[in-house]
């Protein structure tokens, strides 16, 4: 049993507090809000979380979890990282860079493994492993989207994490790679039609999710799309909203019905290797929750575990080197419901 505290209490913050619980760890969750409906065991601690607080707030934690918003979960990595001897499984999604701090970790003798969790962060140790087995690749692509099982009339999503993070994601350049050369094209650009096993024909379109691949992947072609019901993303497109009224509009819904599904596809030559992860959430939890946060509890556990003896500052794609990680990341989804495949020739 480990004495771990996790910080952010949304969708995912919360399946990680209850699975970790589970798992008989010793749980701190602390959000600004105060968080209702938690099993008995998890201490909870409501506090504003920001980088002259954080010190004093994990005192006595050694193992973090970060599952706070981009915007905040960047701005406490650095004052984290300046405190000896912490583990960090991080989730924030940010356009900043956290190796830029891995200096700062090796000095600490702290360990920050980033982007754990579905895409960016499975996805990666997928395709990491792929060019471990397969050489230098010719493509790795990735699909990915958490949506409603059906259409409405209005906007055929509601978001599963910070909606702000996806408006973020709607809007940031997707740094990508075509014909071995590192570009910027606009998200939202390369809009597509793809079929989604069991739900039928989606669309997908270039967000900036490939991000540490571009530094550890060796393809010639290197692409993330997200995937959504068709008419959405004209939608956003064609109107003018604000940050709030997206908010409100895409507010997740947890009686409604909806999935996530992974697509990893790494060619060389006449070899492929195809992945699909699917899951249509379990026991209350939505699938994006389950999918994003069992990632981020098994990376919490090998920390937990010491398995990583480095100290610094690791893309996810450190999980996809190891094949016993890896191994023990999709078993573990798959022993708890989450359908993955694979595919290969």
């Amino acid at each position: 049993m480990s004495k771990i505290c996790i910080l952010g209490g949304g969708l995912v913050g919360r399946f990680v507090a209850c699975e970790l619980l589970r798992r008989n760890h010793e749980i701190l969750l602390i959000d600004a809000e105060k968080i209702e409906n938690l099993p008995n065991g998890i201490a909870v601690l409501k506090s504003h979380i920001d980088p002259d607080s954080i010190r004093e707030l994990i005192s006595g934690y050694k193992i973090i979890v970060n599952c706070l918003p981009g915007r905040i979960g960047h701005a406490i990595r650095e004052p984290l990282l300046s405190i000896e001897g912490l583990s960090i499984a991080d989730l924030a999604f940010t356009a900043e860079d956290p190796r830029l701090i891995d200096k700062l970790a090796k000095k600490n003798r702290c360990r920050l493994i980033y982007d754990v969790g579905i895409a960016p962060g499975l996805s990666n140790a997928l395709l990491k492993s792929a060019q471990n087995k397969l050489g230098v690749l010719d493509s790795a692509q990735i699909w990915v989207g958490g949506n409603p099982q059906k259409q409405d009339e209005e906007w055929s999503y509601m978001a599963p994490f910070s909606p702000s993070d996806v408006i973020e994601e709607y809007t940031r350049p997707a740094r990508i790679r075509r014909n071995g050369k590192n570009v910027t094209e606009p998200a939202l650009s390369n809009l597509h039609v793809i079929t989604v096993p069991g739900y039928g024909l989606m669309e997908a379109f270039l967000t900036d999710g490939v991000r540490s691949l571009l530094d550890t992947i060796d393809s010639k072609e290197l692409l993330e799309y997200t995937v959504r019901w068709p008419g959405h993303i004209e939608k956003y497109i064609s109107g003018d909203y604000s940050e709030e009224e997206l908010i409100k509009a895409w507010k997740f819904d947890p009686k409604r019905p909806e999935f996530t599904w992974l697509a990893v596809t790494a060619t060389k030559g006449d070899e492929i290797q195809s992945w699909n992860v699917i899951d249509e959430g379990l026991e209350g939890w939505s699938s994006m929750a389950r999918t994003t946060g069992l990632v981020t509890v098994e990376v919490a556990e090998i920390l937990a575990e010491g398995l990583v003896k480095e100290f610094g500052v690791f893309p996810p794609e450190y999980l996809g080197d190891d094949e016993l990680l890896l191994d023990r990341i999709v078993n573990k989804m798959q022993d708890l419901g989450v359908r993955i495949t694979l595919d290969s020739n």
